[in-house]
């Protein structure tokens, strides 16, 4: 899925605990074929080749996960929406030095086709339909966190009672470790992503984290986060990292980028007015700020 998978299985036989990672590594691969946008027989690029067009009709795993995704668009209206694919990125690329940023109706054509109030849903006939030509829906917000929660599933199903997945930095754990204590989660510090400013001990939770630590812009002295604002078509500024925690992967994969998006008042509000579902963001001066339910060590 582009991204680095770690797993871990408790276990006193270990040619058992490497049978549950082989199969949780299969039903990975099995996503990726679903949802990626780098094959054009994927369910994703299906949908997206199909825009403007007709109805595609999916697996229902894939209908129910862009049903969930929309109303995560509702909650942060808008500041999350799938069909972030439809972003034309001549004008954002974090590879190369950036050294302007576009003008305000350049950025916000570019930007133009990304609504997920556009991507209609037929629940008896299971399909999807982008209203647009030229509109594309991707799961980078929120696909990695599914896939690692269906491989969490689908050991836990077969009997594993410790473990994690570790989907690239989102993180779902239950269980103990070995020696009985809960999983102790680093939280990256945001100028140096392999080190830890604070720890989080954790079971049956998962953690995941947006950051401007490698993708940014540097433009007169002012950073810039890879994340683009899906109403104005920029960049957004001002936070560094978002951390959060829930019972879910996808749900916390799918709420870092939002909270990055509405900036740290709105953000915090929302969060705060969610169940089981806790935040912390640190802003450009690395100051930490975390939701009410929260309590660092």
């Amino acid at each position: 899925m582009g991204n680095h998978f770690e797993f871990c299985v408790v276990s006193d036989d270990e040619q058992w605990a490497m049978e549950q990672i082989e199969m949780a590594i299969k039903e990975i691969q099995r996503i990726e074929r679903l949802l990626t946008t780098f094959k054009d027989d994927s369910q994703t690029n299906q949908i997206n080749a199909m825009a403007g067009i007709s109805p595609v009709h999916v697996d229902k795993e894939v209908y129910d996960l862009i049903f969930r995704s929309k109303k995560i668009s509702e909650i942060t209206q808008g500041a999350f929406d799938i069909t972030y694919g439809s972003l034309d990125k001549k004008f954002w690329n974090f590879d190369t030095h950036m050294t302007s940023l576009p003008d305000h109706e350049t950025a916000k054509a570019s930007v133009k086709l990304i609504n997920y109030k556009n991507v209609i849903l037929d629940a008896e006939r299971q399909t999807v339909f982008l209203k647009e030509q030229g509109m594309r829906i991707g799961f980078g917000g929120i696909g990695k966190g599914y896939a690692a929660d269906k491989a969490r599933d689908l050991m836990q199903q077969n009997g594993v009672e410790s473990g994690f997945v570790n989907a690239s930095g989102d993180l779902s754990a239950w269980g103990d470790q070995p020696n009985g204590s809960p999983w102790t989660i680093g939280i990256a510090h945001p100028d140096f992503k392999d080190h830890a400013f604070s720890y989080l001990k954790i079971s049956g939770l998962a953690v995941a984290t947006s950051g401007s630590y490698e993708k940014f812009a540097l433009i007169d002295g002012k950073k810039y986060s890879h994340t683009i604002d899906p109403k104005t078509g920029f960049p957004v500024s001002g936070i560094k990292s978002v951390t959060i925690i829930s019972p879910s992967a996808e749900l916390s994969d799918a709420m870092a980028t939002p909270v990055t998006v509405m900036g740290i008042d709105t953000g915090l509000h929302m969060i705060n007015q969610m169940k089981g579902i806790a935040c912390i963001i640190v802003d450009d001066n690395n100051k930490v700020y975390t939701s009410k339910n929260i309590r660092l060590n």
